[in-house]
């Protein structure tokens, strides 16, 4: 069971939650997706994104096992465009990479170890190799294991940049954890002439971090609330900029020639917590959380780990490089032992009425639409329920999709292709939404 339907289950039995007084609009009717018509037959490790082809092909992007694969219409292999060994003359860098759907149906991967792109044709054959538009902005280009990499859309690359961040000092005179903005800019860099704007801001999780380094060890605090309300960002197969806003369920646009337009609140059935439910729904998320620990102790040593390379940049910022023991300009030396106290914020801090969805819930279609995986504030027997949003901002579609999966990609015609993974097996599935 993923974490996502954990997590949503322990939504559903906290309690019955009471409806918004204002009352909710006609939403549409959930539906099931379409039947599945092809499985892979091959394993796959964590398929991060893929890229629809013509003719049925695919780019999958297997970061687990560090390649790039081609396949047909069957799922069976045609070639490794790029791999970690010596087997292909393209290097799957040490890191993870990104597929993004350029001009007509070639491709980009961003390698962000070698601050470099390969531009991959429809054959699967390298063309030629791009450098990144800004190095420093290298590893959010290639962030699509987080759920958000880039997007093409006319001439530019829009992605996520960083956040604002001010570093602290402790009483000691030692520096403390940067202070993170809850907001994050939807940039975009022109390709031609390496301009960068900024398209606007969205909400993101407010996770407060504090640490220490006492006697060779470093302590991590993370405290972090369990049902952020937050927004989400896309770009959709037209090429416009979607940013949907959590608080109350509107999407803000930039649309491919520039021009600005809100869309009106989505229907959504809003329901508020009361202080008892808030009181329930954190005491679930520990216990949780405390088994999911017994089951991998080395879990929060990896999420300090995690946490020392704060923006996502690969390495620390020099002021923690500092405190951690090392130098700046590199990797840390004499890397002290590390250990992580994570904790939830008071029930009073969490949001009076539920949050339409989670982090990472947004995937552009390749039919023009955006589709959102949404908490359900009502019991819903089967696997996540996605809006499916249109160019005009309005909820046109419910779709369900079957339990253990999540959306991988789309493709041209209605094409759905998700992900199944049981224990360590994953395959890839294709279904059409209707």
């Amino acid at each position: 069971m993923n974490t996502y339907r954990r997590v949503t289950q322990v939504l559903l039995l906290a309690s019955a939650l009471s409806p918004w007084a204002g009352g909710a609009q006609a939403r549409p009717p959930i539906r099931q997706l379409g039947p599945v018509h092809a499985t892979s037959i091959d394993t796959l490790g964590l398929a991060t994104n893929i890229r629809a082809l013509p003719g049925g092909r695919l780019l999958i992007n297997d970061v687990s096992s560090r390649r790039v694969l081609l396949v047909d219409s069957t799922f069976a292999s045609i070639s490794i465009v790029a791999d970690s060994t010596s087997t292909t003359a393209n290097a799957y860098g040490p890191r993870s990479g990104s597929l993004i759907a350029f001009r007509g149906d070639s491709t980009l991967f961003v390698d962000a170890a070698s601050l470099s792109m390969l531009v991959i044709d429809p054959q699967g054959k390298i063309g030629r190799v791009m450098s990144v538009p800004r190095s420093q902005d290298a590893m959010m280009l290639a962030a699509a294991g987080v759920g958000v990499g880039a997007f093409y859309s006319n001439n530019h690359l829009v992605y996520r940049g960083l956040p604002a961040f001010q570093m602290r000092m402790n009483a000691s005179g030692t520096p403390g954890m940067p202070a993170v903005a809850d907001t994050m800019p939807i940039v975009r860099v022109n390709l031609t002439s390496r301009v960068l704007d900024t398209v606007g801001f969205v909400k993101i999780p407010k996770t407060n971090i504090s640490m220490s380094n006492t006697d060779g060890k470093f302590n991590v605090g993370i405290e972090v609330n369990p049902l952020p309300v937050i927004d989400e960002w896309s770009v959709t197969s037209a090429g416009h900029i979607a940013m949907i806003r959590g608080k109350d369920y509107h999407v803000d646009w930039m649309l491919a020639d520039g021009t600005r337009k809100s869309s009106g609140k989505m229907p959504f059935d809003w329901k508020r917590m009361s202080d008892d439910e808030k009181v329930a729904l954190i005491d679930s998320v520990k216990a949780l959380r405390d088994r999911m620990e017994a089951a991998n102790p080395g879990q929060n040593s990896q999420l300090a780990q995690a946490y020392g390379a704060v923006m996502g940049g690969g390495s620390p910022p020099p002021d923690m490089m500092m405190l951690l023991g090392g130098g700046g300009g590199g990797a840390p030396r004499g890397m002290p032992q590390v250990s992580a106290v994570v904790t939830y914020v008071s029930p009073t801090e969490l949001a009076d009425y539920q949050p339409p969805f989670f982090a990472t819930a947004a995937r552009a279609d390749a039919d023009g639409n955006v589709w959102i995986r949404t908490i359900n504030t009502k019991p819903t027997a089967g696997g996540p329920v996605y809006d499916v949003i249109n160019a005009d901002g309005d909820v046109i579609d419910r779709v369900q999709i079957p339990v253990e999966r999540t959306i991988a990609g789309f493709g041209a015609g209605g094409v759905v292709f998700l992900s199944h993974t049981e224990g360590t097996v994953t395959r890839l599935e294709r279904a059409r939404v209707r």
